[in-house]
């Protein structure tokens, strides 16, 4: 008996202490909920990180924090968390609250309860047509007047049918009159419902929460800085061109266009538009020794290079068109599908294709015989080159040269750093050499390499700097260049920094080494619902060239276009480009600045009063025969009028085939006063035409190739 006594005791001792524990434990763990709100937001191309504040009161031991209302999307090795003081974490986690209520906007919650409302009156419907219906089976099923031995009373007879005839017809027609309401009431839900899409409302009710454990020796109050990446929230650049008149500069507004569907809204916030992309992958890729070896028939190379693609999903576009071509030519019959879905077109004989897009973020181009190609979404129009893929044959490449064309060079910045930088030596004359004393002797011609604003620019590019821009020019030379900048260094390097820093819209633009940053000034509400929200970031008065344009071989339609030299400076982004010429809308247009090319062409759209016709002559020897050869003469005239009220400059492209059959011959090449490049085939004319006035230009060729063999003409 003592001893169950005891035991007793001891087990009421431990349960008392495991009950304690608990509490303490309970009392320990249970987190304290502080309230947070979003200061700034950093909006990549794709995604962005949020930075939030919060003031947490925190007590001797291990305290613990939830900030909770989060979005569920966070990135959560992205989490980070300043303004510690002397407290250290323990630890960091993320989660998911899914009895969370979803915080929707004042619209959103307002079309909700109109929808609540509306199924509410259905419901109500729906009972009292049940009702009606239950009415009527009584009815019908009371209809008897009396026994088979009971005499029926006329009269009886008709008041009962006429008291069933008017009730049964009065159920039916307030039927109707349900049926009728329910229809509307139906077709109001589903209004909603669309609404609700366009919205991109969803069902989803989860939040995101961060629980965070601090460790501290002191009470304190902390004002902590709490930053997270989240995926679903991005920027694309587009801009609107505008030409009053082709003497006049190209007006260009760089707008940013903005969405977020994070299902949190960013109220009033300090937004950074910034042209990096966390989604990258930074890893810097390991080249190891290729070795050679026999392998089956069979063998396909499967590994192709990683692509440098800079373009960017863009959210809004619906409709895509393009063109699918192989060194040029257009590929019949090739596959564009949207990545991921089985909506997908095949090209026509033309290698054109449109598709419409509903969802996916990628096409996909392929062609048996190339390697595929993935690209994103990002143009209403996207023309694709498939290459052929080197798995299925041996291909032999043969090397052209290079024509360089010697250009004379601004003198701006050459004077700049000829009176204001030490140790810079400019060679006057058209050449217009800069070179650093001190820097070892190197190839005859050399310059250093330019950086401006932190961006490394060719000598070209650099030199037409404006010398008003210019804030500063520092020379380095010898093992400090090469340290920094590597071989590009080796003839020293100028590094140059102009007033550039605030945008013509007042924003603040700061340029990295590897992105841009845009400061917006004004704050912004970006609310969940991934409608887009245009921020105009910049705007140029730019410098332009403009030229008229025609390839009548491939398309008749004459071309403005406007060439922007020193185009790098602004930093620009592919994106489309709505057009504006002599104040109407003329199109759109894509701007391409990764181009390597010194000058930026964008076509301004197409001038329909200047005409252009290339017509076939019949003047030649239409078709002979010699032995197994099959002998055709081709000519060709393209005649051009000006119907303009004034005089235009106008380049006329046209080719000559080339053959890469020894079996094709393409002889008797007569071209005229073109100018012509044999090893391409390329022609051009400059021309200058005034009001009304008419030219025609011919050129011409013979083929000879085996008359039982068919060529691609």
């Amino acid at each position: 008996m003592r001893k169950q006594l005891l035991f007793l005791a001891f087990l009421c001792t431990v349960i008392t202490s495991l009950k304690a524990n608990d509490y303490a434990f309970a009392k320990a763990e249970k987190p304290k909920t502080n309230p947070t709100s979003i200061e700034k937001v950093t909006v990549y191309l794709s995604g962005a990180q949020i930075e939030r504040s919060a003031k947490v009161s925190v007590t001797p031991g291990t305290n613990t924090i939830l900030f909770d209302n989060l979005s569920n999307d966070i990135n959560e090795n992205s989490i980070q968390i300043a303004g510690l003081g002397d407290a250290s974490i323990v630890s960091i986690n993320f989660g998911i609250n899914y009895l969370t209520e979803q915080l929707n906007s004042t619209k959103v919650d307002s079309l909700q309860q109109v929808k609540n409302s509306i199924e509410t009156q259905l419901l109500q419907l729906e009972n009292t047509k049940s009702g009606l219906h239950k009415e009527e089976e009584v009815i019908s099923a009371n209809q008897n007047l009396g026994s088979n031995v009971t005499e029926i009373d006329l009269e009886k007879i008709k008041a009962l049918s006429n008291y069933y005839r008017t009730r049964i017809t009065a159920i039916h027609n307030e039927i109707l009159d349900i049926d009728i309401k329910k229809t509307t009431l139906q077709r109001q839900v589903n209004d909603i419902k669309r609404q609700f899409n366009e919205l991109n409302v969803t069902q989803e009710k989860s939040k995101g929460q961060i629980t965070l454990k601090l460790n501290t020796d002191k009470a304190a109050q902390l004002d902590l800085i709490i930053k997270y990446n989240v995926n679903e929230a991005g920027w694309y650049p587009e801009y609107d061109l505008k030409a009053l008149a082709i003497d006049t500069p190209l007006a260009l507004s760089y707008k940013a266009h903005l969405y977020q569907k994070t299902g949190i809204s960013w109220e009033d916030v300090n937004l950074v538009l910034s042209t990096g992309d966390p989604n990258t992958n930074n890893l810097k890729p390991t080249l190891d020794t290729k070795y050679l070896n026999f392998v089956s028939n069979s063998y396909r190379n499967t590994s192709t290079p990683t692509k440098a693609y800079t373009y960017k999903y863009n959210p809004t576009i619906r409709t895509i068109s393009g063109i699918v071509t192989e060194n040029g030519s257009p590929l019949l019959g090739a596959y564009v599908i949207v990545k991921g879905t089985s909506n997908g077109v095949q090209t026509d004989f033309n290698g054109a294709y449109t598709i419409e897009v509903n969802e996916g973020e990628k096409l996909v181009f392929s062609y048996v015989g190339f390697s595929t190609k993935e690209v994103p979404i990002h143009a209403s129009t996207m023309n694709v080159s498939l290459e052929a893929d080197n798995a299925l044959e041996e291909v032999v490449v043969t090397a052209r040269g290079v024509k360089r064309e010697k250009r004379a060079l601004g003198y701006a910045v050459s004077d700049e750093l000829q009176g204001r930088a030490a140790g810079v030596q400019v060679n006057s004359g058209n050449s217009n050499i800069i070179k650093i004393r001190g820097v070892g002797s190197f190839t005859e011609g050399s310059e250093p390499l330019f950086v401006v604003d932190g961006i490394p620019l060719s000598a070209y590019a650099a030199k037409n700097i404006n010398s008003k821009d210019i804030v500063d020019v520092e020379v380095l030379k010898d093992a400090n260049s090469t340290a920094i900048y590597g071989n590009r260094g080796s003839n020293g390097v100028v590094i140059i920094t102009t007033k550039g820093a605030q945008t013509a819209t007042g924003d603040i633009k700061t340029e990295g080494l590897t992105n841009t940053n845009f400061e917006i000034q004004k704050k912004y509400t970006i609310v969940s619902d991934g409608d887009i929200t245009i921020i105009e970031i910049d705007k140029f008065d730019v410098p332009a060239t403009y030229q008229y344009y025609v390839a009548p071989g491939v398309n008749e339609n004459v071309f403005l276009t406007a060439s922007i030299k020193d185009w790098v400076r602004y930093s620009l982004l592919p994106g489309e480009a709505n057009v504006y010429f002599e104040g109407s809308f003329s199109g759109k247009t894509y701007i391409n600045p990764l181009e390597t090319t010194e000058e930026l062409s964008v076509s301004l759209g197409i001038d329909p009063n200047i005409t252009v016709k290339r017509k076939q002559l019949d003047n030649f020897k239409s078709k002979s025969f010699i032995g197994t050869q099959r002998i055709i003469d081709m000519a060709y005239a393209v005649t051009i009028k000006n119907n303009k009220n004034k005089a235009i400059t106008l380049k006329i492209e046209d080719r000559i085939p080339i053959s890469q059959n020894k079996e094709i011959k393409v002889d008797e090449i007569e071209t005229y006063d073109a100018v012509y490049d044999k090893e391409t085939g390329m022609m051009h004319w400059e021309v200058t035409l005034t009001p009304g006035n008419a030219i025609k230009k011919e050129f011409g060729y013979t083929l000879k190739y085996p008359k039982y063999k068919k060529i691609n003409l």
